[in-house]
């Protein structure tokens, strides 16, 4: 195998944070050693998250076995999906900072093809992947990110598995939202579909 320098386009402050949250987690847990320190295992998740090299393109760059590469992500992607904001959180969070209305937009990312591809097929898309619900700000600061399902799902089947409806309207914060959540109840407000549409429209 060939090694060779790279980059990241991260900044220090996201390093240091990531950093410290494995930090904190193994002195709770009260890990003795690692084969990494933990600013060391936040740069490999932090490479692995952001360009999506394979568990063995990271094991071999960071000196790793690729079991232990997966072990690292898997922990540090827990740690940080614990510290996220849930919904109802983040949309009182939304209404304190004043914002007049919020978009919702569903996006899919693209995996490998697995034995059991077909739940995972996006029609839509013509590619493999899950189908992630995302609720923004209106200059697209991202405020809240759903789980994910598998591809085939639709936007608006998506919003009402994870509740988004139903908080958005607790909540009363108009929603703009594109052509896919079109029937949605409550706040969401969608385009017009159709030809030769009244003007009113």
């Amino acid at each position: 195998m060939l090694f060779y320098r790279a980059a990241v386009d991260l900044s220090h402050q996201r390093l240091n944070y990531v950093a410290g949250v494995i930090r904190r987690h193994r002195k709770s847990m009260r890990s003795i050693w690692r084969r990494l320190n933990p600013g060391r295992q936040a740069l490999l998740v932090l490479v692995y998250l952001r360009k999506g090299e394979t568990y063995a393109e990271l094991a071999a760059g960071f000196g790793v076995s690729a079991a232990t590469a997966w072990r690292y992500v898997e922990e540090t992607v827990a740690l940080l999906s614990a510290r996220s904001p849930k919904l109802v959180q983040a949309l009182r969070k939304a209404k304190r900072d004043g914002l007049h209305y919020l978009v919702l937009d569903g996006t899919l990312i693209h995996t490998d093809r697995i034995a059991a591809d077909r739940p995972y097929f996006s029609g839509k898309h013509r590619v493999h992947g899950m189908n992630v619900q995302v609720i923004a700000s209106p200059d697209g600061t991202i405020l809240w990110t759903s789980g994910a399902l598998p591809g085939k799902a639709h936007d608006l089947t998506a919003a009402r598995i994870w509740g988004i409806l139903r908080a958005l309207e607790q909540a009363g914060i108009i929603t703009l939202a594109d052509k896919a959540y079109q029937g949605a109840e409550g706040p969401v407000r969608t385009p017009y579909k159709g030809k030769h549409k009244p003007e009113s429209q």
